[in-house]
């Protein structure tokens, strides 16, 4: 069985004394907020989301991933919450060039891993088990070292 999504109508809010909204003869009233605000506030929307957030908000609409895609404010700040945990990983990949996007892509990974070595959350596996569903990624050495250096401060 197949399931077909129907759109629902617009939703409009109406103030005591305010005229009617309708839409005009022959527009189409807009569908979401980024059709009728600036892009420069559908960013600012945007810019309060979370890393996984804001690339399933991209997947959902085109007008929505242009904006997205588009702005270099919205993935340097995901890319300053990185650079937290992957300063060295971070500051390199811009000295060579890289967009904010593509820092992010190539770090999100890595840092929620670094992270999760730095606090411990691997200090006292005691099987493979515990390691199940877990991403792991490659680290350089001068990682692995401040691991090693956590480890051993713990």
């Amino acid at each position: 069985m197949q399931h077909v999504c129907g759109r629902t109508p617009p939703v409009f809010f109406l103030c005591e004394g305010s005229p009617a909204l309708t839409a005009a003869e022959g527009t189409a009233p807009p569908r979401n907020f980024a059709e009728t605000l600036p892009t420069e506030m559908s960013v600012r929307i945007f810019g309060e989301l979370d890393a996984a957030s804001l690339c399933s908000a991209a997947r959902t609409c085109r007008l929505w991933h242009q904006i997205i895609e588009q702005s270099e404010q919205l993935w340097r700040k995901q890319c300053l919450m990185v650079r937290a945990i992957c300063q060295r990983e971070v500051d390199s990949d811009r000295r060579h060039g890289l967009s904010w996007k593509l820092i992010l892509v190539r770090n999100y990974i890595r840092s929620l891993v670094k992270k999760d070595w730095l606090i411990g959350r691997f200090s006292h596996v005691r099987s493979a088990d515990e390691l199940i569903g877990r991403k792991l990624t490659p680290l350089d050495a001068e990682t692995w070292g401040e691991i090693l250096q956590a480890e051993l401060d713990r």
